[in-house]
């Protein structure tokens, strides 16, 4: 079984102005998630569409109740491919985002297309699709609804993102300060050096067991 999710957005510069900022969206302040972007494929068709793919790696947290049930050794990245293609004449831009890593575990695939919106030409309409599924047999259907939860989360930030670098490219100011921003990376600081320490103390809990 899979989940489906559906959702239509709107972005209120235009089409142009929309592509130019998904090329330059990262870093910014509500993507702290994502480490690395690389282009590895990259053409202009003999129809003058711009073809892409490129290599996301981001944190991959996972809660609490799940951890019990993963390898130790998994690692704390995952890897994920997006395809996109640029059709100027057609003024759409539609991308396929999916990850590769720890993909029986949990595989989510997104397909978002970018349109000048019909109500508001000056404004950008976002329509996307997410298929999640788990393959992980007795808990597929807990991390399918997981997935799902934090995909709406990750809509929610992406398109925040969005603004921030638009506002960002129009010469205003960002609706997020950077005493948020602040506030958000200092709180993330004090959760990594916690789950440090709870690692240290089981480390030398273990360590007078064998004294």
């Amino acid at each position: 079984m899979v989940k489906y999710f559906a959702c239509v957005g709107h972005l209120k510069s235009s089409w142009d102005q929309v592509c130019i900022a998904f090329w330059e969206r990262y870093p910014n302040p509500y993507s702290n998630h994502v480490l690395t972007e690389d282009i590895i494929f990259r053409e202009v068709t003999p129809g003058n569409r711009l073809v892409s793919r490129r290599l996301l790696t981001k944190t991959n947290r996972t809660p609490r109740w799940m951890e019990k049930y993963l390898p130790v050794t998994m690692a704390r990245h995952a890897y994920i491919i997006e395809d996109s293609i640029v059709d100027p004449q057609n003024r759409t831009m539609t991308t396929l985002t999916w990850n590769i890593s720890h993909a029986r575990m949990m595989s989510v695939e997104e397909r978002c297309e970018y349109r000048i919106n019909p109500d508001n030409t000056s404004w950008t309409e976002i329509n996307r699709e997410a298929w999640i599924s788990s393959n992980l047999y007795g808990l597929s259907r807990a991390i399918q609804e997981f997935g799902l939860a934090r995909f709406k989360t990750s809509v929610t930030k992406t398109m925040k993102g969005f603004e921030y670098v638009l506002a960002k490219m129009q010469g205003d100011t960002p609706s997020r300060t950077l005493a948020e921003h602040a506030t958000e990376r200092a709180r993330e600081t004090a959760l990594a050096a916690k789950e440090k320490a709870k690692g240290l103390a089981s480390q030398a809990h273990k360590k007078q067991q064998y004294v």
